[in-house]
């Protein structure tokens, strides 16, 4: 246990000592508040970033001449030429479309919009928005309703979602919940990869410069892994830690300069306190913990069994491929289903849990589920590091052969 920790501490000291870990520290929460506040700029700002946009209607119908309004950066004339007549300076000018209105409008891909360059997607949602308003208006009209009095009471519903529960009745909200678990799920996602692959150089560099035929000859194997491992997790921890300490007193002392701004991101921050952070905190902490020591397990023994970084490629991808499929459905479909069939599966597989539990915890999630999830999570980084320890002691003594997944299995099965 001894030698256990005394490979932790040099590991932890190695790393804490490099310039890089200081600057990581202190930059990572600046780069936060900098890129909120350019964010919310360029949100406010959007309209004024692109260019001014005119759209020539050419109407077949009638219906829709002259019904179109202008809006910022984006003006509608209506025109008797063809499009044929006005293709030539379509080809002159990149800000100049060409909005083509058939008899049968009303068929599918049969309105066109011509230009120079591929329109936007703002542009053509905007010209849709304008043509479905005129159509509806046109066939109330048609059919002698009162278009003015259908507006005047048209209401305005907005649901305000209440959590009941055992203490009470809580305010939640959902843009906040869907924020902070696809955040904490990328956050998971990235950690993962960046300090197991911190593991793996550095089980690398150690067996490409023979430092690791030293240090055998003191240590086991295992413990030699086991402290890395730990030693490196530590450093994460660390910079967790601080990033969060600094991003709170920044925040603190830079929340004037937001709140004054209509929209600014503190007011948007304002919504998170719906959401019970020591949970999410304390989760984070763990699913962190054990999502990397499962997974940098698996990295060392990658780390061991080749030469060079460049042979890496062909273990990688199955180590990785859950964790990567987890995270591309959390940010586009889970979010939308966190109590899913496949959601709750994969919150409660070791392979996929880290980042697909840490998306659906601020929506909320049965103790059963969590207390699983943990539990199945533990096992998994136990089994995972027997596996990875059995590669790992013979790959490092290993040099000059490319290794396989069938040389590996044999690794596997070496007695000691």
């Amino acid at each position: 246990m001894n030698k256990v920790l005394l490979i932790i501490q040099r590991e932890y000291i190695t790393r804490v000592r490099k310039k890089s870990f200081i600057i990581m520290i202190f930059v990572v929460p600046a780069l936060i508040l900098a890129m909120g506040g350019v964010i919310t700029l360029i949100a406010k700002n959007s309209d004024e970033l692109s260019d001014q946009q005119t759209v020539k209607v050419i109407d077949e119908t009638g219906l829709f001449a002259g019904k179109f309004h202008d809006e910022k950066n984006l003006k509608f004339e209506t025109i008797t030429k063809s499009l044929a007549d006005v293709k030539a300076d379509l080809k002159k000018d990149e800000n100049l479309s060409a909005l083509e209105i058939p008899a049968n409008y009303t068929k599918p891909d049969e309105v066109k919009i011509f230009s120079k360059k591929k329109p936007g997607i703002t542009l053509t949602e905007k010209i849709e928005k304008q043509m479905n308003d005129i159509a509806s208006t046109n066939s109330l009209l048609k059919n002698h309703i009162d278009t003015a009095l259908l507006h005047s009471i048209k209401s305005d519903i907005s649901l305000n979602s209440i959590e009941i529960t055992d203490t009470g009745d809580n305010k939640t909200n959902l843009g906040a919940n869907i924020g902070v678990g696809i955040a904490c799920a990328i956050l998971i996602y990235m950690c993962l990869f960046i300090y197991g692959a911190q593991v793996m150089r550095g089980v690398i560099e150690e067996k490409t410069s023979r430092i690791i035929e030293v240090i055998i000859s003191s240590v086991k194997p295992f413990q030699l892994m086991l402290g890395k491992i730990i030693g490196v997790g530590l450093v994460g921890l660390t910079q967790f830690g601080a990033w969060i300490i600094l991003s709170i007193i920044s925040t603190k002392i830079v929340g004037h300069a937001f709140t004054s701004t209509p929209g600014g991101i503190m007011s948007a921050l304002s919504v998170l306190s719906t959401i019970h952070f020591g949970t999410v905190l304390v989760c984070f902490i763990f699913y962190f913990l054990a999502g990397y020591l499962l997974y940098s397990a698996l990295f060392a023994a990658v780390g061991s069994a080749v030469d060079s970084e460049t042979e890496t490629q062909q273990f990688m991808l199955p180590i990785t491929l859950p964790l990567l499929f987890t995270y591309i459905l959390s940010v586009s479909i889970l979010f939308r289903a966190p109590d899913s069939p496949l959601a709750v599966w994969l919150s409660i597989i070791p392979f996929t849990s880290p980042v697909a539990m840490m998306l659906r915890l601020p929506f909320g999630v049965p103790g059963w589920q969590l207390a699983l999830s943990m539990v199945l999570l533990v096992l998994g980084f136990l089994f995972t590091t027997y596996v990875a320890a059995r590669i790992y002691r013979v790959g490092i003594l290993m040099y000059g052969k490319k290794a396989s997944f069938k040389e590996l299995s044999k690794w596997f099965f070496y007695k000691e």
